[in-house]
């Protein structure tokens, strides 16, 4: 998320974007498995750039590594909370 939203110009570095992840286990078969994971972002931003910044998020799960190796196996949401 923070290397899409700096190749377009909005700052992500230094504090401005941070995370929180929270997982949701279920048993099955006696064994713990993570079965969905929600992130949230939180990003410092000037008004002017927020538009742009939801179009990131909409899409970075596609480009996202660790989305890409556990989709299908773990259901992953997003939110992206934005302040100034």
């Amino acid at each position: 998320m923070g290397g899409a939203l700096e190749a377009r110009g909005i700052p992500a570095s230094e504090g401005l974007l941070s995370s929180t992840a929270r997982g949701e286990i279920e048993k099955e078969d006696e064994v713990l498995v993570i079965k969905r994971i929600h992130v949230t972002y939180h990003l410092k931003v000037e008004q002017d750039q927020r538009e742009n910044a939801q179009r990131v998020h909409g899409f970075h799960t596609e480009f996202c590594p660790v989305a890409r190796s556990i989709q299908g196996s773990i259901d992953i949401t997003t939110e992206l909370q934005m302040e100034e």
